[in-house]
């Protein structure tokens, strides 16, 4: 199976939300695209972005994609890379594709003097859990708690 890497671009955005929307779907958590897209372009596609992303694409179809930003840790007093989303369309799961997605990560936050990477995944993501266990990941026992800003109430 024949694959590129590259970075995502202005013209990948529609695609983009079609892939996170299967990607909420997947992980059974809520996304609404609407506006997705502009929101998207704005922090990609500026002089200081404030989200990185990267495109899976095989045969001109974007088939998954991954994003990331730079944060600090407080503990570590150091910068880190978080890995903030991770989608492979089914058909290219298991393919080694991850492994070489995690090559590219381990790469960029080297260039980035990041002292580690971060991610998370839904527990009921077994496959996930054992594909980063396998790469050496290291999970930890958290739990996550949103507030939502946007409330109307």
């Amino acid at each position: 199976m024949e694959y590129i890497i590259r970075e995502c671009l202005e013209k990948d955005l529609s695609k983009l939300v079609e892939l996170c929307v299967k990607h909420s779907e997947f992980e059974q958590a809520n996304y609404n695209p609407t506006g997705k897209a502009d929101l998207l372009k704005k922090a990609l596609f500026t002089d200081n972005p404030k989200l990185y992303c990267s495109v899976i694409e095989s045969n001109n179809k974007l088939q998954g994609y991954f994003s990331y930003t730079f944060d600090y840790s407080t503990w570590d007093a150091q910068t880190f890379l978080y890995l903030d989303c991770l989608y492979l369309e089914p058909e290219f799961r298991g393919k080694k594709i991850g492994e070489v997605v995690f090559e590219k990560l381990k790469e960029i936050a080297k260039q980035n003097d990041c002292v580690n990477i971060q991610w998370q995944t839904p527990i009921f993501n077994e496959r996930a859990i054992k594909f980063y266990n396998r790469i050496g990941g290291t999970g930890k026992d958290k739990v996550r708690f949103f507030i939502d800003t946007k409330q109307t109430n």
